[in-house]
């Protein structure tokens, strides 16, 4: 089932919470340009097309094809992905993770909010952010500085709330580790 129209509604409404997010979090400019790409050709047309309105699209695109180009497509435009941050190590010989700059774990953070607002809907609680990244693999796919900031963010949410949280990143330099 092709559904152009709510996939739109859905991407506006979790676009328009990150923004926000960002905003309070005093990375407003950032906010402004978050998730431009999905509405791309490239992101848009599978959204639409694997649209579900309880997961993630790019879900339905690698069941069907066994890959989500739009996720490669997206992952490589969009910096607060940690995705993104992979390079090849010279020493090593590998492709590895890099160190995120603090505005990308803000942003990433506030992508995660809000994506967690817009599947979840009514049942979103401030925990759900951080237990939907400690049931994930991403901790062995980004660098222990990277995890570890995320994760302070994550955790200060589930315990002080949002409002505090926002303000704590505000007007943070550097996110500590712990």
């Amino acid at each position: 089932m092709f559904h152009p129209i709510r996939h739109f509604i859905t991407i506006t409404k979790h676009r328009n919470e990150v923004i926000r997010l960002c905003i309070k979090a005093g990375i407003g400019l950032q906010g402004l340009f978050h998730d431009l790409s999905k509405y791309s050709p490239t992101e848009f047309i599978p959204g639409a097309k694997y649209y579900t309105g309880k997961e993630s699209p790019n879900n339905g695109e690698r069941r069907e094809t066994g890959y989500s180009l739009a996720w490669m497509h997206h992952k490589g435009r969009n910096k607060h992905h940690f995705e993104f941050w992979y390079d090849y190590d010279m020493k090593t010989k590998k492709i590895v993770p890099m160190d995120m700059p603090d505005r990308y774990i803000k942003e990433m953070f506030c992508d995660r909010v809000a994506a967690s607002k817009t599947y979840n809907k009514k049942s979103y609680t401030q925990e759900a952010p951080l237990l939907y990244l400690t049931k994930s693999t991403a901790h062995e796919k980004m660098t222990e500085t990277t995890y570890k900031k995320l994760l302070f963010l994550l955790k200060k949410l589930a315990k002080d709330g949002e409002k505090e949280t926002l303000r704590f990143m505000r007007h943070c330099k550097e996110l500590p580790t712990e």
